[in-house]
């Protein structure tokens, strides 16, 4: 491992906004932080937002920049990718940025029912393979996750630059019957987004995609 990995590991381990539960085991007790993000870390009364597969953790930080009266907590597997966004918010002193480094499939251990309002799923993995379908991030199995622990009438946002991806998702939004709100086929060439944080806040990979010419496919909807 590289030094400048370590360097990153062990400074997120000062911030106090970074969260890194040793799950080891599917048995293991939940996440103490479970049920209780308000009122043992945020304190604000404030909805939350977690942005799944944060990645750097850009789009999370700058949602939370726009949105100062919610609170937005970035998850992703990786300490030295969200290591950038927890470094930023804390440089920034932002009071509403949490990071928490944990498997996805182990988000019902971290979050109680209730706790979350909206979900960002910013370019992931599109898990191209059928043998891989049900791993994708808005497979029915992952939304049965997150209907777990998000309010009635919850957000759920999906950005992509993956039309499989894209196709699938939608497949799934009207086999399962939830409420399709906002569909997309390309955010950039959309004059209507022009002022939107869909389009104004962009990840690193996003950046990278949109100068390729990349189309960025997104879409909002309900369980």
């Amino acid at each position: 491992m590289g030094k400048d990995k370590l360097a990153k590991f062990e400074e997120n381990n000062s911030f106090p906004n970074v969260f890194q539960p040793a799950f080891l085991h599917e048995e293991q007790n939940s996440f103490p932080m479970k049920g209780l993000w308000d009122e043992s870390f945020f304190k604000n009364g404030q909805d939350i937002t977690l942005e799944i597969g944060c990645g750097k953790g850009e789009y999370t930080v700058e949602l939370a920049k726009v949105n100062a009266k919610r609170n937005f907590i970035g998850i992703d597997k990786k300490g030295a990718r969200l290591w950038r966004g927890a470094k930023t918010s804390n440089d920034s002193n932002m009071k509403n940025v949490a990071f928490l480094r944990v498997q996805i499939d182990w988000i019902e251990k971290c979050f109680g029912q209730n706790e979350v309002d909206e979900i960002w799923i910013t370019f992931p993995d599109p898990q191209l393979k059928k043998s891989k379908a049900r791993k994708r991030l808005t497979s029915p199995m992952f939304l049965k996750r997150y209907a777990n622990i998000m309010k009635l009438g919850g957000i759920i946002h999906l950005k992509t630059d993956n039309l499989v991806l894209f196709d699938y998702t939608l497949a799934i939004i009207e086999s399962e019957k939830h409420q399709l709100i906002e569909k997309h086929n390309d955010i950039y060439s959309n004059q209507s987004l022009l002022n939107s944080p869909i389009r104004n806040i962009q990840t690193f990979y996003e950046k990278m995609f949109v100068d390729q010419g990349i189309a960025i496919h997104y879409l909002k909807f309900r369980l």
